[in-house]
């Protein structure tokens, strides 16, 4: 069988493939470039042709590869002006932000603790304590 033929796969292949390629068209794909991708999609989702003598044949469907590209093109329309107009931080800037109180309340409360005492008494205080 030559090489890109389609004679194993099933009328519900092709149609699937012709959706797909019309979508990546719409999005402004060349012709060519957009049959392969949609071919190699429908591949992905049921593992090749599923006539009869097939690899594929009898196996069920995968849904992930469909649901790839929504997923892709949401997380990239959430994460580019949405967030920002919104003005919500970034990961690291959270993080930095966390850091940096979590250290300020604690030299805060060491400063509380030892006030009054100076360090020699701190340490006279442990030594007095290991001896007993």
């Amino acid at each position: 069988m030559p090489r890109g033929d389609k004679r194993k796969y099933t009328d519900k292949q092709k149609r699937q493939a012709e959706h797909i390629e019309e979508g990546y068209k719409q999005a402004g794909m060349s012709s060519k470039e957009a049959a392969g991708r949609a071919w190699a999609t429908v591949n992905a989702i049921h593992g090749g042709g599923e006539k009869r003598g097939g690899g594929g044949y009898g196996k069920p469907e995968n849904h992930e590869p469909m649901r790839k590209g929504g997923r892709k093109g949401g997380a990239a329309r959430k994460g580019t002006s949405a967030r920002t107009r919104a003005g919500s931080k970034s990961t690291s800037a959270r993080k930095r932000r966390s850091t940096s109180r979590r250290s300020g309340a604690t030299a805060s409360r060491r400063g509380t603790r030892s006030a009054g005492r100076s360090k020699s008494a701190r340490t006279r205080r442990t030594k007095s304590r290991k001896s007993r």
